[in-house]
């Protein structure tokens, strides 16, 4: 539609003149503020809204300089749209005013004097500096005039086949924010600072980052002070504006070209080869429940965009005041078009669902068979191509994983692979047999006819929990930093302290504990299904023990880019595995069948073809055979996985007579290049020993290659 505008070869001409502004009836089809050539489109829309009023301010004045009320001509249906000559979008923010009834059982509650912020607006005013901001106490937000003049040229975006990604998820400001990242000072903590950071993502082998919510959003938001340090919203799960970028992530002022940043970001990211994937969050909003701020859908239709009870207060299945209604009509509308957004004018290649239940809710918060909203984002040609991923669970105890509507287009965060692994890993009983599962592709969870092969995303650790760090440092969290008590976050976290809870210098603790985490990220990458990992745990970053740390702006959440050097084995030891993941495509898919005849995957408990689980089976292994890319050799891996804290020995099965087991990486060893693991790793013909909690990666090489 912008396009269509850009078109128009005549310029526009007023039909009216209303407060001294030169007006007429706008293009009712594109919402949210549009630069014309010579003027201005406001389009907004409300069901039950009797007027509405146009409001403008001079850039960071406090009151308006004009009040433009839309005729009733100006109305068609539900929609109020017009275009204002003869403004400078430079100068200019606004926001709306709407009236109508007020019925606080029924969720009408219009009030004909608050500003309203414009759900479709592409920059919310005042923003940019970040734990600055006073327009909350204000209740007031005012948007701004984006005039796009960024261009991407022939610019393709970087697809990467579901099961190839490696997931890398982080935090825009955390990711550079410490005066340890190797990014300059005004870029530190800015989508230009992960741009610089684009070579090390390289090195590393990801070809996917996930960014933490990008959205506007209220930083602000519950802001206290707690022995000394001020906590923030700082995750950012509490979205303001769902259309405009958060302008305090961008290193300069991007006045009237908010979002240019962002888009080079995600521009240079893709010429190299990583794909961008936005976390996003339509389960709830900034404005909370009853005693939340009222600044945009509660005076627009609260009734309609909020899930209600029958006396007219807010379900709270989100965990933060209120739950958005995304299966009416208006809000499926809304969701769908702001997504439409992020791929158009972003060309984002994936969206990663917060508490994706929630958009699997009727109206009355029962969960809903086949979502109207889940069935139109699966099969809407604009998202064709691009991720779909769900959390699918949501605070109020609906717990979908293996279950949630998919179409064959929406994945999940494995949830159960993040838990059974844990369990199996730190030498819990009677885990072996869930644990191979999900090695092998959660098929009991996501049944291949019904889910394809892209159902699972695999991960062990995510921002909300333990870091891998913390998981063998910690057998309780510590969030007294949070100011509750250390009464927040999750109890049930599987981790192990490895016999010395958080830090110590006690060496068979620390060499337990580096075994353990290499143990974690070695199977993740020989796992089927997408592979994800937070930022820093390749280089063990820690939150000293905090498992909710979403209100920690500091070095808590900041990543430590000192430990880098510290943890330099870790470093390499994660490339090496990742680049493996990647030269093996057994794998992560099947292939066509190898030439010897193994199956695509077979299971190997201690010895070959074994596939009996006992409760106290602590020592499996995994094959996964076929062919290399080119079609030309056979393509065997080996995963051997002892959770025992003493040696088993682990037969392999036989190899044809023109090939022989290699052993590629022994987690109880070292890791540094140049290692040979094939001779440090004690063997017995095709027996080798597994050491106590270990974990032996081998490819079947042919006998006058191998230990080269």
């Amino acid at each position: 539609m912008k396009n269509l505008i850009a078109k128009i070869k005549e310029p526009l001409v007023p039909i009216d003149e209303i407060s001294g502004f030169k007006v007429r009836p706008g293009f009712y089809l594109i919402n949210g503020a549009t630069a014309i050539q010579n003027g201005v489109n406001f389009t907004i829309h409300s069901y039950n809204a009797t007027s509405c009023e146009l409001v403008l301010f001079h850039r960071k004045k406090p009151e308006p300089f004009a009040v433009i009320k839309f005729p009733e001509s100006y109305r068609i249906g539900n929609t109020f749209s017009m275009i204002v000559f003869d403004l400078d979008i430079s100068d200019i923010e606004y926001a709306y005013r709407m009236d109508g009834p007020y019925d606080k059982k029924s969720g009408l509650i219009f009030n004909k004097d608050a500003y309203l912020l414009d759900p479709y607006a592409r920059a919310v005013a005042d923003q940019s500096k970040w734990g600055s901001k006073d327009v909350q106490k204000k209740n007031m937000y005012r948007a701004r005039v984006v005039d796009d003049t960024f261009v991407w040229g022939k610019y393709q975006r970087n697809k990467v086949p579901f099961q190839d990604l490696i997931i890398y998820e982080l935090h825009v400001r955390g990711f550079t924010k410490d005066e340890s990242s190797m990014v300059k000072n005004k870029r530190k903590g800015t989508f230009a600072g992960v741009m610089d950071m684009i070579p090390y993502l390289k090195e590393l082998g990801v070809n996917a980052v996930e960014l933490m919510p990008i959205f506007e959003f209220d930083e602000m938001e519950d802001i206290r002070v707690v022995d000394g340090t001020t906590l923030y919203n700082y995750w950012g799960y509490n979205t303001v504006c769902f259309f405009a970028p958060n302008t305090s992530y961008s290193s300069i002022q991007e006045h009237n070209n908010e979002g240019n940043e962002l888009k080079t970001l995600i521009k240079a990211l893709n010429e190299n080869g990583i794909e961008v994937i936005l976390d996003v969050v339509f389960n709830h909003t900034a404005e909370g429940d009853e005693k939340g701020p009222f600044f945009s859908f509660k005076g627009i239709d609260n009734n309609i965009y909020y899930l209600l009870t029958p006396d007219g207060r807010y379900y709270n299945f989100s965990g933060c005041g209120n739950s958005l209604n995304c299966n009416h009509p208006i809000v499926h509308q809304f969701i769908l078009d702001c997504l439409r957004h992020w791929v158009i004018d972003y060309r984002v290649g994936g969206f990663r669902f917060d508490l994706a239940t929630i958009m699997g809710r009727n109206e009355d918060g029962s969960p809903m068979s086949n979502p109207p909203i889940l069935e139109s984002l699966a099969f809407d040609p604009i998202l064709g191509k691009v991720k779909l991923i769900a959390e699918a669970w949501d605070a109020g105890g609906l717990y979908q994983v293996g279950s949630f509507p998919s179409w064959r287009r929406w994945a999940e965060w494995n949830g159960k692979y993040r838990d059974d692994l844990r369990c199996f890993l730190k030498g819990d009983g009677g885990m072996a047999q869930s644990a191979v599962n999900r090695i092998t592709g959660s098929h009991d969870l996501y049944n291949p006819e019904k889910r394809g092969e892209n159902a699972s995303v695999n991960f062990i650790n995510c921002h909300d929990g333990f870091t891998l760090y913390d998981l063998y440092a910690y057998n309780y969290k510590h969030n007294e930093k949070n100011g509750w008590n250390n009464t927040d976050g999750d109890n049930g976290n599987n981790s192990w302290n490895c016999g010395h809870e958080g830090e110590t210098d006690d060496p068979e603790v620390l060499k337990l504990r580096n075994r353990l985490r290499k143990n974690a990220f070695a199977v993740l990458m020989c796992s089927r299904g997408a592979a994800m990992f937070p930022a820093g745990d390749e280089f063990c970053n820690t939150q000293f023990g905090n498992n909710n740390a979403y209100c920690q702006d500091n070095i808590t959440s900041w990543l430590d880019w000192n430990r880098l050097k510290k943890y330099k084995e870790m470093f390499e030891f994660c490339k090496f595995m990742i680049a493996f993941r990647k030269k093996h495509d057994v794998i992560r898919r099947k292939t066509d069948i190898c030439t010897c005849g193994f199956p695509d995957i077979s299971i190997h408990n201690g010895t070959p073809w074994n596939t009996e689980f006992r409760y106290d089976t602590r020592l499996t292994g995994v094959m996964f055979a076929g062919r290399t890319a080119d079609d030309k050799n056979d393509d065997i891996v080996f995963i051997a996985i002892n959770t025992f804290w003493e040696n088993q020995n682990m037969q392999l099965p036989e190899l044809p007579h023109y090939l022989m087991w290699n052993v590629e990486m022994n987690t109880y060893e070292s890791h540094s290049k140049g290692t040979d693991y094939n001779k440090s790793t004690e063997r017995y013909g095709n027996t080798i020993v597994m050491k106590p909690r270990s974990v032996v990666v081998l490819s079947a090489v042919k006998s006058d290659t191998a230990g080269k």
